[in-house]
């Protein structure tokens, strides 16, 4: 009689604990990064590293279920970016002075948790029966079918997360031994030239990971503001803005060159952003639509089925009744906002006709270009600019008109809300696809991993006022002030802010440079569809370009310098160009988890170091004598050092191991 073949464990309590420490750990610090930079990463690889090493300490652990860990930890980057594109609008804006728990667990927690709703009939036709590339899934199950020695990768993990760490303790926000930027500005007869670089190792990291084709594209925005559109304002349109030139009027060059940039020249990147959003959705409109179709038709011929383990989602039935128990919650919470049940309850519809079309959307892009690259904030601005013009209808002159806290209007704040819960779901929903294209190919349960998912979703939501919080007390969060001159930059949540409270009479937007943004987002989606009908490896999508017109030029830099060390990387091995995705995945391995520790290292010691700013209320509490402090060239050549090691980490890597 033969013995029946036992299961392999999957859910298991100890993956799951690993998977909500993890999670809690690296959304917290995709938080930081998002705040201070505009980007986040994946986090699926390095987490599935660690977890190959932890469960081997611990007796050992199957591939499953350290896809289990790599599940829930991946919900860190998910929904940290959707709470930190949307919700630091509502500071920004003045509704809030500081982020409320509750309110920030309701949009975050039911926002992700209806994002692993809304994707799980998307997985069969886009995994199953029309199949994306999906790479960073792919990348993440090759790591785990390569997991039986992960040693020498968490040591790679563990020092270069140790170097990203000491980096930042030593820049301006800590010990204030170097700089956190090297930059330089001068007029050349009247032309002004500006040109500089962050220091952070986090953001070279960043740049290798997302390559440098897109590292071209936000440097090359960069260039279009800095070297090109400031220098044309400076010259020609300044003498028309008399309250501009007043408020420059005897600055130094680089002074004048960040204040055109703050007030004019970024808003190109917001007109870029918004046709890039509409363009997204349009060209994707066929894909979408039948996807979703074969995909709730795939649903519903099983529900009746005994179909193999190794397909089986969560029960429809159960998911409907899900989403009517979390729409609940977010229509009282709408109502809470606006006061009118004939207002909050097409909020409410809009939230759910909009998180499962961008949800759907997001998973498309995700399986195309990966979860990194995924332009989660074109999404939100469309949500945000749609819901604005309903809700201009429905709350009629008077509501239009209506103010709350601080001055903010409250249609502005309700669209926001809108965006937020859909920013979350739509963030979750590409994640959740690239993580169940892993499983898929390792031969796990889908809806164990869709179970995964939502608790890791939920954990990472329960977390994220309070570092939030501790954030905008430390460094504070959007333009710069008096107390906090070098803040964290917050760029989405900025641009919804901006958009959001223009369109309800907040503060006026130029909407003659949004106007030419739009246009040259337009230039750029002509010459994308011109490379892309050419066969060219090289594209320029335009979200990507507008991210770089929008933020300074100096964050940029290091993404291009990253970008650059990949594809060096990739020449010394014979590999620039080539098409053999495997063997470009199995070469950067080692860069891409250096890389991985270089950000997550340098974010959490910014956390850290926020402690005892935030304890003291003192900015320098832990800054060294001026006599210890060193200058920009010292920064450079400690930056240029990290990019010699993540240069030779990646260069020393096998393509063929």
């Amino acid at each position: 009689m033969s013995t029946p073949i036992q299961p392999v464990p999957q859910l298991t309590f100890r993956a799951v604990a690993l998977a909500i420490i993890l999670a809690v750990i690296l959304s917290a610090a995709n938080a930081y990064l998002g705040l201070f930079a505009g980007l986040t990463i994946a986090t699926a690889i390095p987490a599935a590293v660690v977890s190959m090493g932890v469960l081997r300490l611990l007796g050992g652990g199957s591939i499953l279920e350290n896809n289990i860990v790599q599940t829930g930890a991946s919900a860190g980057s998910s929904i940290a970016a959707g709470v930190i594109f949307t919700i630091p609008a509502l500071i920004i804006l003045g509704y809030w002075q500081d982020f409320k728990y509750s309110w920030v667990l309701a949009i975050a927690g039911l926002g992700g948790l209806l994002g692993v709703l809304f994707s799980v009939p998307l997985r069969r036709s886009m995994i199953v029966e029309e199949p994306l590339p999906f790479p960073e899934g792919k990348a993440a199950a090759e790591v785990l079918k390569a997991g039986e020695n992960p040693g020498p990768g968490l040591k790679i993990l563990a020092f270069s997360a140790a170097v990203g760490g000491v980096i930042k303790a030593a820049a301006a926000s800590g010990m204030r031994l170097i700089p956190d930027t090297a930059a330089g500005a001068g007029f050349f007869g009247k032309y002004l030239g500006y040109m500089g670089t962050n220091l952070s190792p986090a953001l070279l990291g960043v740049g290798y990971i997302v390559g440098l084709n897109i590292g071209i594209v936000v440097v090359s925005g960069s260039i279009l503001s800095w070297h090109i559109a400031i220098p044309i304002y400076h010259m020609f349109f300044l003498g028309s803005d008399p309250a501009l030139a007043s408020s420059i009027a005897g600055a130094g060059p680089e002074d004048i060159a960040g204040a055109i940039w703050s007030a004019k020249i970024r808003y190109l990147g917001v007109g870029a952003m918004l046709i890039g959003g509409a363009w997204t959705l349009f060209s994707l409109r066929n894909s979408l639509l039948s996807g979703v179709r074969s995909g709730v038709a795939a649903a519903r011929k099983g529900s009746g089925e005994v179909v193999a383990e190794t397909e089986r989602d969560l029960p429809m039935k159960w998911m409907l009744v899900a989403l009517v128990a979390f729409v609940v919650p977010l229509l009282l919470l709408y109502q809470a906002i606006v006061g009118m049940w004939h207002v909050s309850i097409p909020m409410a519809i809009i939230m759910i006709v909009a998180g499962f079309l961008f949800v759907s959307v997001s998973a498309y892009l995700a399986g195309l270009v990966g979860s990194s690259n995924n332009p989660v904030s074109g999404i939100t601005i469309a949500t945000i600019l749609f819901a604005s013009v309903v809700l201009m209808v429905l709350l009629g002159e008077a509501g239009r008109a209506a103010v709350g806290v601080g001055g903010a209007p409250l249609g502005a704040v309700a669209a926001i809300m809108i965006g937020a819960v859909v920013c979350c779901a739509a963030a979750v929903g590409g994640d959740n696809l690239q993580d169940l294209k892993a499983g898929y190919l390792v031969g796990a349960t889908p809806w164990k991993q869709q179970l995964m998912l939502g608790i890791g979703a939920f954990s990472c939501a329960l977390i994220m006022a309070p570092v939030l919080n501790l954030l905008a007390q430390a460094y504070g969060i959007g333009a710069p002030t008096p107390q906090h001159p070098n803040s964290l930059a917050a760029p989405q949540a900025t641009l919804m802010a901006s958009v959001a409270g223009g369109m309800f009479g907040g503060k006026d937007l130029p909407w003659t440079i949004i106007a030419i943004g739009a246009g040259v987002g337009a230039v750029i989606i002509v010459i994308d569809e011109w490379l892309k009908a050419a066969g060219k490896t090289f594209r320029v999508p335009v979200l990507a370009a507008a991210i770089g017109i929008y933020l300074p030029l100096e964050l940029m830099v290091p993404i291009f310098l990253g970008g650059l060390l990949a594809y060096l990387v990739e020449k010394r091995h014979g590999l620039a160009g080539s098409h053999d995705e495997a063997a470009r995945d199995r070469l950067h391995r080692p860069g891409t988890l250096f890389a991985a520790g270089l950000i997550t290292g340098e974010a959490l010691m910014g956390i850290l170091i926020a402690i005892p700013i935030v304890a003291s209320g003192r900015a320098d509490v832990i800054a060294l004598p001026p006599s210890l402090q060193f200058g920009k060239y010292v920064g450079l050549a400690v930056l240029a050092v990290v990019a010699w090691l993540l240069y030779r980490t990646g260069a020393k890597a096998n393509p063929n191991a």
